[in-house]
């Protein structure tokens, strides 16, 4: 029979303590301390042996002793360290340990820390769930709480990338609030003006997914009218080219407008997703294949 792993004898040191009963001198608050420094032992060990789920479960084991005891900060601590360990392959898992670590985060007030976590459950929404919406909302989440932080360029990179998804479930409207949102606060500053004709030019297109090329038009002249060196800027010609290709129906020099644009600036595949869809709202009905 092969011997017991040191994390293995560990972890039953732990659970023996936890469910030991507290002695005459000794208050169930100072068990479950122990029983916590031994869970933590315990998933230190397993991390050690590369054994990522048991160390996740046994950091899961420790936050419940720290919670015990009335510890928040230990307790939301040993979650995220469950979060880490569960991240190697256990997305699902992860996803949870970082929600009981954000609650006590934001139970506690820590605003700053907790819109880190909720931006790294959308990480993982994104990028091994493929569950877009959730992603999207744990973004604006993040984002609120970053705002509430004053911390700005965060929270408007956290709502950029919740626009761009936005775009991705064809919720157009919402996208491009999110897009005038963040283009509104990059104006404030002379850092971050630059980049507000990339927003702009993403609304638009929002719009023109939607069929609603008047619509464009009209955002075109407002933001002109927020910024007037916009008029001069690649991306509003490029904008309004399209439209004309749009109205006149040509699909010719829709694809004509893009290649061009492309040739100088080079199209991400968010604006080429998007101008795929749009250049079908010109086609009418897609070809059946």
């Amino acid at each position: 029979m092969p011997s017991k792993s040191n994390a293995q004898t560990l972890l039953e040191k732990a659970d023996k303590k936890a469910s030991s009963s507290a002695g005459w001198f000794s208050s169930s608050s100072t068990k479950f301390e122990e029983a916590g420094d031994l869970y933590q032992q315990a998933a230190n060990a397993f991390k050690l042996d590369k054994q990522f789920r048991d160390a996740g479960d046994a950091f899961a084991r420790e936050a419940e002793c720290r919670e015990k005891c009335k510890e928040a900060n230990e307790a939301a601590n040993a979650w995220w360290n469950a979060a880490k360990a569960y991240k190697r392959g256990y997305p699902d898992l992860a996803v949870q340990a970082l929600s009981q670590t954000i609650t006590h985060l934001t139970t506690s007030g820590r605003f700053r820390q907790a819109a880190d976590r909720e931006k790294e459950i959308a990480h993982i929404y994104q990028h091994e769930l493929n569950n877009i919406r959730n992603a999207c909302e744990s973004l604006e989440r993040a984002g609120d709480w970053y705002s509430q932080e004053d911390a700005t360029a965060t929270a408007n990179a956290c709502y950029k990338d919740a626009a761009d998804l936005h775009a991705e479930l064809e919720e157009y409207p919402k996208a491009i609030q999110r897009y005038e949102q963040v283009a509104d606060q990059s104006l404030m500053s002379a850092l971050t003006k630059y980049s507000v004709k990339e927003y702009w030019l993403k609304a638009c297109l929002c719009a023109l997914a939607m069929k609603d090329s008047v619509t464009a038009k009209r955002n075109i002249q407002k933001y002109m009218s927020q910024d007037p060196t916009f008029a001069s800027t690649r991306e509003c010609k490029f904008v309004n080219a399209i439209i004309d290709a749009i109205q006149a129906e040509d699909q010719q020099a829709f694809t004509g407008c893009v290649v061009e644009y492309d040739q100088v600036t080079k199209l991400d595949n968010w604006k080429t997703t998007i101008l795929l869809k749009v250049k079908h709202t010109i086609e009418g009905e897609p070809a059946i294949l």
